[in-house]
């Protein structure tokens, strides 16, 4: 099975640079286009950027405008996040994220630094549970498997998401309920 052999050593080695290791000068978008394709794992062409999807994360404000036509590093590591998360939560909730890791207290490059940390660890989770399962059980077995991880680990984030949320957004007042009698 040398398509896992690969997945399983791309999830071992294969990571988005590091902040000191990202262009220190500004990117027309092809050239971001081109770049984020090695920022991230991808095997076909149906989750590849495009700038039409830049476009729209800079008009629902996940990614800071442009300098004129052209991306800095701070750009690149938004892209870099969006990338990843867009294939597990809804864009609200990757808004919510990158508001607090990216544009919260911290300067950009800790955020990225701390994203990038987490990243390699489930990376290098599931290349090692990928070697732990070698041998053991289908390839149905083992992608219920992985997509159970993926459940249980999605849950997981959804409730961590909704509490940041509760934290970050106050609540809208309740609209008073109307007397039974007043609707009759």
């Amino acid at each position: 099975m040398s398509d896992l052999t690969d997945l399983q050593a791309r999830l071992r080695e294969q990571r988005p640079v590091t902040w000191d290791q990202l262009p220190d000068f500004s990117l027309y978008m092809d050239q971001v286009l081109s770049y984020m394709d090695r920022q991230v794992i991808r095997f076909d062409e149906s989750d590849v950027l495009t700038a039409a999807m830049v476009n729209n994360y800079t008009k629902s404000g996940l990614v800071p405008r442009a300098e004129g036509k052209k991306y800095n590093r701070e750009h690149l590591a938004y892209l870099t996040a969006i990338c990843v998360l867009k294939r597990v939560m809804s864009t609200r909730d990757m808004d919510l994220l990158i508001r607090e890791e990216l544009q919260g207290e911290r300067p950009v490059a800790d955020g990225y630094a701390a994203f990038c940390a987490s990243l390699d660890k489930a990376l290098r989770i599931t290349a090692d549970e990928m070697a732990d399962r070698e041998g053991a059980g289908t390839l149905a077995d083992n992608a219920i498997h992985f997509a159970l991880l993926s459940y249980a680990a999605g849950v997981a984030s959804s409730r961590y998401v909704a509490l940041l949320r509760e934290e970050t957004e106050p609540q809208a007042p309740a609209a008073p309920k109307k007397a039974k009698k007043e609707r009759e």
